[in-house]
């Protein structure tokens, strides 16, 4: 908790400091590479400091946390930190690297505030900032503890690539090497690290999309990002025999296989995580209650729909909903609404787990009407790609 010295200039500040985050967070990156450049080369994505999503991010992480401590004080927030954590360590943050990220970010906190920045000021919000880098220290040393090898990225071998939906490619690895794999869980991702023409290596996250609990196999489906690096890449020069670095699995919105029921709530791309997840419940006999529930702007669109299907045609307790935006062309004996995903007149099981991925304006929306169709929001949780932008919202 913050001591008795720093919480009332903590709260005294916060609201100018979470005013200013947004500022100071991008002097902070633009300070930080120009004097760390190498940075840049496989830990921080270069496209997310271009559309500015890694500043928007790292300033609601901070903002959310501060806020915590003041609302919270016997408490620190759980959630979020995790989040984080498991980000870091797909990317190998060390604790070292907190040192490198304060130093740059006072310096830019004093370039932004002047004078403001008091002695006193700058203190009470390094307490804010140690607090979280030491939490998330202690929770990155037991992630990194749980896998089956301490390296942060082994090579995999190609061994397909398939095109699936519209811009989309599902791209089958096997490893390259001897290095222990770590058995992944439902709705886990891994980072994926490639060089690049210019000699940086860039890396994303991407959900694994099959055989999750597979220790010969990882199955990436990715979306064409024309803004970004890493997929572009991935989509032009990927061939089967090419050997890419992959980190072991991490993420900490997974799914639970024993419960009561679940809902999946899906729209685009989002449905990787859900895909591997219903492959899960399949390859272990589930007859739990499951309400899949998937949106798309149309059905060619649908990346993992075979694949989708058929395990819903696997599960013996399972109902599927599905919306097109457009429902031109639809297969015949494929039941869809038109328009968005809406939740009124939708039975959902009573004390289900609910579970969205896809654009945040979706996931936002689907939360919002299944907690008013009474979905505890304890119950209800997101998977966001990407740099977590619900937090700076």
């Amino acid at each position: 908790m913050l001591s008795e010295t720093s919480r009332p200039v903590v709260q005294a500040t916060l609201p100018v400091i979470g005013e200013r985050i947004g500022e100071i967070t991008k002097k902070f990156y633009a300070g930080m590479f120009a004097a760390r450049p190498e940075l840049l080369d496989g830990l921080f994505s270069r496209a997310n400091q271009k559309n500015g999503a890694q500043q928007q991010a790292l300033a609601g992480s901070i903002a959310a946390f501060a806020s915590h401590l003041i609302e919270h004080p016997e408490s620190l927030p759980e959630s979020v930190l995790s989040r984080i954590a498991h980000k870091h360590t797909s990317l190998g943050i060390q604790p070292d690297q907190y040192q490198i990220v304060f130093d740059h970010l006072f310096a830019a906190i004093a370039e932004d505030l002047g004078e403001a920045a008091t002695e006193e000021v700058v203190a009470a919000w390094s307490e804010v900032y140690w607090l979280m880098a030491d939490a998330l220290v202690k929770i990155e040393k037991g992630l990194y503890a749980e896998q089956a090898n301490d390296r942060i990225y082994a090579p995999w071998k190609v061994t397909s690539t398939e095109a699936s939906g519209q811009d989309c490619m599902t791209f089958r690895f096997e490893p390259a090497d001897d290095t222990a794999v770590t058995v992944a869980k439902p709705g886990q991702f891994v980072s994926i690290r490639v060089p690049l023409a210019d000699g940086l290596r860039q890396c994303r996250q991407y959900s694994l999309s099959d055989n999750v609990e597979s220790t010969t196999e990882r199955v990436l489906t990715t979306k064409l990002d024309e803004g970004g690096e890493v997929s572009p890449f991935m989509h032009r020069n990927l061939e089967v025999g090419d050997v890419v670095e992959l980190s072991n699995p991490y993420g900490d919105i997974t799914l639970d296989m024993e419960g009561g029921p679940i809902i999946i709530a899906t729209a685009g791309i989002g449905c990787t995580p859900s895909a591997s997840a219903l492959q899960s419940l399949v390859s272990t006999g589930s007859d739990r209650q499951v309400l899949v529930l998937h949106a798309e702007a149309m059905e060619s669109n649908w990346a993992l729909k075979d694949q989708m299907l058929a395990a819903v045609e696997q599960l013996p307790n399972v109902e599927m909903r599905l919306w097109l935006e457009d429902t031109t062309g639809t297969t015949a004996d494929l039941q869809a609404v038109e328009g968005f995903m809406n939740l009124t007149g939708v039975e959902l099981p009573e004390d289900a787990r609910m579970y969205l991925c896809g654009p945040l304006p979706f996931m936002r929306a689907v939360r919002s009407q299944a907690i008013a169709a009474g979905v505890a929001p304890r119950n209800i949780h997101y998977e966001v790609f990407g740099p977590d932008l619900w937090l700076a919202a």
